[in-house]
């Protein structure tokens, strides 16, 4: 089980979960629209899912239906980052992008 950031975190990025992961498993380079969190470095301590200003972060279990894409998108992000971005563009262009 991991955290899983949505697509409320695109174009804010605010970070406040990063700076309270203990275990620094939160991603993001300048480029991204939003934060990825790293599946397998995640230690489900739940401190970023109170720290996010706009409730993008949910439980594995717990990510809504409407944004299940993301689970794999966090992960994918990791191995494919330019592919992970152009879906996010493309969910943006569609107004697909929303929790």
């Amino acid at each position: 089980m991991t955290y899983v950031i949505s697509s409320a975190c695109i174009d804010v990025k605010d970070q406040s979960c990063v700076s309270v992961c203990p275990v620094d498993c939160i991603f993001s380079d300048e480029v991204d629209r939003m934060c990825y969190v790293h599946p397998t470095k995640c230690i489900d301590c739940a401190a970023c899912e109170s720290a996010c200003p706009v409730g993008a972060i949910f439980k594995e279990d717990d990510v809504p239906n409407a944004a299940s894409e993301f689970t794999s998108l966090n992960a994918q992000w990791f191995e494919e980052p330019e592919v992970v971005r152009a879906r996010i563009d493309a969910l943006v262009e569609q107004g697909l992008a929303i929790t």
